[in-house]
């Protein structure tokens, strides 16, 4: 099976300002800052990214819920970063990678291998 590829940097697509729907989502700011993904994929990651922030605390803890969410249902091998400073330069299947803000903290998630 032959996997496209792309390369990507964060926040070099105009920002695409969202508001999250949904339970305790009232209060968080959402704001994607640059997508190669599917709306409604969009929409699964800010949910998973709201769930995961509601069951945690630690950034490392965040990012783990979110890969492993995503590698479920979505199959391997996903990656996920959160963190209030990173850079990143990754290389992503097309149609897998979202960065975005939720409030202050910023979770790139991104499918790749």
């Amino acid at each position: 099976m032959s996997e496209d590829v792309r390369r990507s940097r964060a926040g070099k697509v105009s920002p695409d300002d969202r508001k999250a729907s949904g339970a305790g989502a009232a209060a968080r700011k959402v704001t994607v800052k640059s997508a190669d993904m599917k709306e409604d994929m969009q929409k699964e990651a800010i949910d998973c990214a709201l769930a995961a922030v509601e069951k945690h605390n630690v950034e490392k803890d965040i990012a783990e819920y979110i890969k492993k969410e995503f590698d479920k249902k979505h199959g391997a091998t996903w990656h996920c970063i959160v963190g209030r400073n990173f850079g990143s330069y990754v290389t992503h299947e097309t149609n897998h990678f979202v960065y975005f803000y939720l409030d202050q903290k910023a979770i790139l998630l991104f499918k790749s291998g």
